[in-house]
């Protein structure tokens, strides 16, 4: 999966009428700490890095990650809303590429992710993916955190898969949101493979799949 890139990230957000102007600086050491442990963890999970190895990746002292965090739950469950943040834009473009078919909007989005991973040799995965492994060892706030992004990314993939419906693309008698999760499912385990593997045929198999799944029902038109 692509790993958010420095510029993913906007430290200096809108601020609220009345609310004091934060330092440009200070939100910017919250971003470095954000995308180092977004490199670390999609790379390595969660319990395998320390904070320690996160502030000397983003040179940052220690006193100024508990600024911002309270420890390192809290800097996790920071991750997951960039992570989710970050995806839920790259899903949005891709699915929502209204110059497209539905189902090839979903192919975009398989090929960018694709490319994503060989942009770092498949070393990292996803985040939500990664954490989804861990969770036995994890604090149990990430559960639901976990969970409520694979429902948001299911149900934008679902909103596609409906589309493919009024496009003919897709049989009427498919339950949309059962593919999607399907879809979501069978998504992390090719992305697991790949990057035990370094490449991207696991992907592709598993998307192969799942279009010619699609397509054995031919579309009622």
């Amino acid at each position: 999966m692509p790993t958010p890139t420095p510029d993913s990230f906007r430290p200096d957000q809108p601020r609220a009428k009345g609310r004091p102007r934060k330092d440009p600086a200070l939100s910017e050491v919250r971003a470095r700490l954000i995308r180092s442990g977004l490199e670390h963890m999609t790379e390595r999970g969660y319990s395998a890095i320390g904070i320690d190895q996160i502030l000397r990746h983003a040179g940052v002292p220690k006193g100024s990650f508990y600024h911002y965090f309270q420890n390192k739950e809290a800097f996790g469950l920071a991750l997951i809303d960039a992570y989710q943040v970050y995806f839920s834009e790259l899903l949005e473009r891709a699915l929502g590429d209204q110059s497209r078919a539905p189902l090839d909007r979903l192919r975009l989005f398989i090929q960018r992710a694709i490319d994503g991973m060989a942009r770092h040799g498949y070393r990292r995965g996803c985040l939500v993916g990664n954490l989804g492994q861990e969770m036995s060892t994890l604090p149990e706030s990430f559960r639901q955190a976990l969970t409520d992004v694979f429902d948001d990314w299911q149900q934008r993939t679902a909103a596609c898969l409906s589309n493919a419906q009024g496009a003919g693309q897709l049989s009427r008698d498919a339950d949309p949101a059962a593919l999607a999760q399907f879809f979501w499912i069978g998504w992390e385990g090719a992305i697991l493979r790949a990057k035990l593997e370094q490449g991207p045929e696991p992907i592709r198999l598993f998307a192969d799949l799942f279009f010619s799944m699609l397509q054995e029902g031919e579309p009622n038109r």
